[in-house]
């Protein structure tokens, strides 16, 4: 590949001629500026900002990657989304973007995410690299890759393959890395409100044709009851200091906390299966994100107090123009007391606490 050039003036010098017969007038206005080696101007970044005031995040964002995951036993690239960021010192005008680039591209040339899917050790390692490159005192850097499973539908066993978000997330200082692991998966929630008003209706018309109350009960309990749908976006993350969490157990917690899970290619009784389903497990959004918390607690009963869990999920309405959210957050010893307690404590750590260390 032929070598690119840059020519003087691209740069901004004065080129060589008759207008440039002095070459003490044609370099002061540079040293003015102030240049350093070859005629390149100096660091401004490591200059004083016009404004001495610290920044708690300052870097680079939607940083497209490919990462590399061994997967059925062989190396894979997957396409991944990397933001990276430091605090600002008060006295330092701005960080060094070039250098979140080398960074990232040598550590992902580097490391090689393993079946456990541990992506968060990437991201741990990123971070520790751009705290001694920026001279930082702290960073923080999240990792988010489409991730495929092959599974297989749960009547005709038809193969499909899903997409799933990985997500790995650390945050460095001197003296302290944390890191967390994460997913999100699709879904569906049944509305629980509209089920029980089309359920009311029923009663009322089947009570008025003469059906007796244990015929209405038993007719109910084997007619699914109309509601609307809402597709759901469930995200879980996890910090739990030396135990590996496997992001194939996330995504089961995530799916089974939504009415039911979805598949991209289903047949007839596949369909059949979903709906119904999800219609006999109807689930609010703020359901779905307190069965994540307490399938955490359930299928993961090893992690200590001082673990971190962020629960969040998205519902997008079909009979509404809004959508609607709810999340929880906080560590495993918080939620076990208030459940022990039944009282809702004073404060949760937030995930922005928890990676600078506090529920230690």
């Amino acid at each position: 590949m032929a070598e690119a050039t840059i020519s003087e003036n691209a740069l901004g010098l004065c080129p060589a001629g008759p207008k440039a017969d002095n070459p003490r007038v044609a370099i002061e206005p540079s040293r003015a500026r102030g240049e350093g080696a070859r005629g390149l101007p100096a660091d401004l970044q490591a200059s004083a900002p016009a404004t001495p005031i610290s920044l708690g995040k300052a870097g680079v964002t939607r940083s497209a990657k490919a990462i590399r995951i061994r997967h059925n036993g062989e190396e894979q690239l997957f396409q991944a989304e990397v933001e990276c960021f430091v605090d600002l010192d008060p006295n330092q005008k701005g960080v060094h973007m070039s250098r979140f680039e080398e960074v990232v591209n040598e550590t992902i040339d580097e490391v090689v995410i393993g079946e456990a899917l541990i992506v968060e050790e990437l991201a741990e390692e990123i971070a520790s690299r751009v705290v001694a490159t920026q001279r930082a005192l702290r960073s923080e850097v999240s990792i988010r890759a489409s991730y495929p499973v092959e599974k297989r539908t749960p009547v005709t066993g038809v193969p499909t393959q899903e997409m799933y978000g990985l997500i790995g997330m650390a945050s460095a200082s001197k003296g302290l890395t944390r890191r967390l692991v994460g997913v999100s998966a699709q879904g569906m929630n049944a509305c629980p409100c509209a089920q029980e008003l089309v359920r009311d209706q029923a009663v009322t018309a089947l009570r008025e044709d003469g059906f007796s109350a244990q015929e209405i009960e038993r007719v109910l309990s084997r007619v699914p009851i109309a509601t609307h749908n809402q597709r759901a976006r469930g995200t879980l993350l996890i910090g739990a200091p030396g135990t590996v969490v496997r992001a194939e157990t996330l995504i089961e917690i995530v799916e089974d906390g939504m009415s039911s899970e979805i598949y991209e290619l289903m047949k007839r009784p596949d369909e059949r299966f979903v709906v119904a389903k999800a219609h006999a497990r109807p689930r609010f959004v703020e359901d779905s994100v307190r069965e994540m918390i307490r399938g955490v607690l359930d299928r993961l009963p090893g992690l200590p107090d001082t673990a971190f869990v962020h629960a969040h999920q998205v519902n997008y309405e079909t009979i509404h123009t809004h959508d609607v959210e709810a999340e929880r957050a906080g560590t495993v010893g918080e939620i076990r007391r208030e459940l022990a307690a039944g009282v809702r404590p004073a404060s949760h750590t937030s995930l922005q606490q928890w990676l600078l260390g506090a529920g230690s």
